[in-house]
């Protein structure tokens, strides 16, 4: 919204007399409400303006989702904002970057068999606040993906969910510019983020004399030789049910640990959906990684911790490595190493798996059946970790 004008009240006789006095003491004064010049009084933000700064984001983040949608219009909804509320000139550049990095990440999930023929974005306001001239507004995309082509039992969607911080600064005419976008999901891996995931290394837990046994790297390449599961112990269905059930509606009965500082939520969350088909509890202290149980009043580090999870799941002979991300099956788990620095960043689940390709549902994104090859073509430098259930 614009800044409040000078009152109407106030007669042209002052102005001029207070002009006169102005010039006696050797300083020129203008009435602010003359062209060009500063806006005295801090701009305000009410319903009007909280409206228009979730309509931007709305047309910001769908620009985004159009970008990967193949044949889309390549117009830029969001750089059309005029008046009160619009885009800043370096957030307009930025934009246009991001758009054509999508577009290129659309080529490249495509080059691996994927394509989406819709896409569809909504975004909600969570809260404001303002200091002086900048305001904050915290805000939850939705976005829904329609696979193209798909059929038989093939997952016809793919959805995710992402928290952003636009912060918005005030103009001297009292113009509100969106300046920044900042993700604030820990994990940051939907499928339009444009920037490099967050990467938050946990302490390693003390030595408890035990062997620490590393994963091996997995494959990435297509079409792999099979390795069908052939064991009944658990329900694979039931943790995949689990999983798609509080992918975006998180189970109260357990800690959500997205935002926190100390890492997210996407580790817990695929322990629950492992207990959820049969892993039991193993009781101990929380910093033993050959320990495994999580509650809604105590966790395990490797209950919720990905490295620790991965040194129990291999310590304690409930997965095997799989050689290829592709011989993934359902209620298998996947774990990635963005930087490469030996630390595990992220774990997922598999939920669903049609021709040949697996779909993960994971936290931090809040992320349902996003393909293999999807993940691969935005984090081609990535290392992968498959492990059999």
């Amino acid at each position: 919204m614009k800044s409040r004008k000078l009152s109407r009240k106030r007669s042209r006789t002052a102005i001029i007399s207070a002009a006169a006095a102005s010039v006696v003491a050797g300083v020129a004064l203008v009435p602010n409400w003359s062209a060009g010049a500063a806006v005295v009084d801090d701009p305000t933000v009410n319903a009007a303006t909280k409206a228009t700064f979730q309509k931007l984001a709305d047309a910001v983040f769908t620009d985004r989702t159009q970008a990967l949608v193949h044949g889309a219009s390549t117009k830029q909804t969001a750089s059309r904002f005029s008046g009160d509320v619009r885009l800043s000139s370096t957030q307009s550049r930025d934009e246009k970057s991001a758009l054509s990095q999508l577009r290129g990440r659309q080529s490249s999930i495509a080059k691996l068999g994927e394509t989406y023929s819709t896409g569809t974005t909504k975004v909600t306001l969570d809260a404001t606040r303002v200091t002086g001239r900048t305001a904050k507004a915290d805000v939850t995309e939705t976005t829904t993906l329609t696979y193209a082509k798909a059929t038989g039992s093939e997952p016809k969607t793919t959805g995710f969910q992402a928290h952003h911080e636009l912060t918005f600064k005030a103009d001297q005419q009292g113009t509100w510019q969106l300046s920044t976008i900042q993700d604030t999901d820990t994990g940051g891996l939907a499928v339009n983020t444009v920037a490099k995931p967050a990467v938050k290394a946990s302490p390693a837990p003390a030595d408890d004399g035990n062997t620490t046994p590393d994963a091996p790297r997995a494959a990435t390449t297509r079409n792999p030789v099979a390795v069908p599961k052939t064991s009944t112990t658990y329900d694979y269905k039931a943790m995949a049910t689990y999983a798609e059930k509080y992918w975006n509606v998180y189970n109260t009965a357990y800690p959500d640990f997205n935002g926190h500082a100390d890492g997210g939520d996407c580790t817990n969350f695929v322990s629950q959906s492992l207990k959820a088909g049969g892993w039991k509890h193993v009781p101990g202290y929380v910093y033993d990684y050959t320990k495994w149980f999580g509650t809604a009043d105590i966790q395990s580090d490797s209950f919720v911790g990905v490295n620790e999870w991965s040194w129990f799941a291999q310590n304690s002979k409930r997965t095997t490595p799989l050689a290829n991300v592709y011989q993934l099956e359902v209620g298998d788990v996947l774990q990635m190493d963005f930087d490469r620095d030996g630390a595990k960043d992220h774990t997922m689940i598999v939920t669903a798996k049609s021709n040949g390709i697996p779909y993960v549902t994971y936290h931090s994104n809040n992320t349902l059946r996003r393909s293999v090859a999807s993940l691969i073509a935005s984090y081609p430098n990535a290392y992968y970790y498959a492990y059999r259930t």
